[in-house]
């Protein structure tokens, strides 16, 4: 279970949380209920998304059961210091999304004394490691790993499986696209769509 800091006001070091898991595991709904936690002690926050990512809404962070908070979507994780002046705690959703520069860019607010929450898929649909997640999870004080149910087990699931075809790494879609399955359903999917491509050869 994570429990934030004790605030020590001698600390001028804030910290990073990182939030991972498969989709429909409930990441961003932790990120909203850690953010809205901070914002009901009257902290100052700024909430920041990728701006590729509209599939909800442009502004808002959105969990899929429709829990929300106001964000500003940025194109670059550059733009995120720029404004956060003067926060204490700085919420990023869907952090794989962004460049490499994101690991610096929240060492670098961690560092000025800023609480940096970061949501954000750990995998990609082939099961492999996500953009800058890895690099954010190691450098990261706390890692809460979130799981969701695998839809043909029943099972914890952390795999992202991909539906449909594309083969583009970022595809952005819902549960027309993806479905969470463990580990033993998503070896079964790939296995199977392997199969089908050998009998179409």
């Amino acid at each position: 279970m994570f429990l934030e800091n004790a605030v020590n006001p001698n600390e001028q070091f804030g910290w990073i949380e990182v939030i991972c898991g498969s989709m429909f595991s409930g990441k961003t709904e932790e990120l909203i209920r850690r953010l809205k936690r901070a914002q009901f002690a009257q902290q100052k926050i700024e909430i920041f998304k990728p701006s590729i990512d509209q599939r909800y809404d442009d502004s808002l962070v959105t969990s899929h059961d429709e829990n929300h908070i106001r964000s500003t979507p940025v194109p670059a994780a550059a733009n995120i210091p720029i404004l956060a002046n003067d926060c204490e705690v700085v919420g990023i959703d869907e952090a794989q999304f962004f460049d490499d520069e994101i690991v610096k860019v929240c060492n670098d607010l961690a560092n000025r004394g800023v609480r940096v929450i970061v949501a954000g898929l750990d995998m990609d649909y082939q099961g492999k490691p996500f953009g800058p997640m890895p690099a954010l999870m190691a450098t990261a004080e706390y890692v809460t790993k979130v799981h969701a149910v695998c839809t043909r087990t029943g099972n914890l699931a952390h795999y992202s499986y991909r539906k449909s075809p594309n083969d583009k790494l970022v595809l952005l879609g819902e549960k027309e696209n993806y479905e969470p399955l463990s580990r033993s359903a998503y070896f079964k999917a790939q296995q199977s769509n392997l199969d089908q491509k050998k009998k179409k050869s």
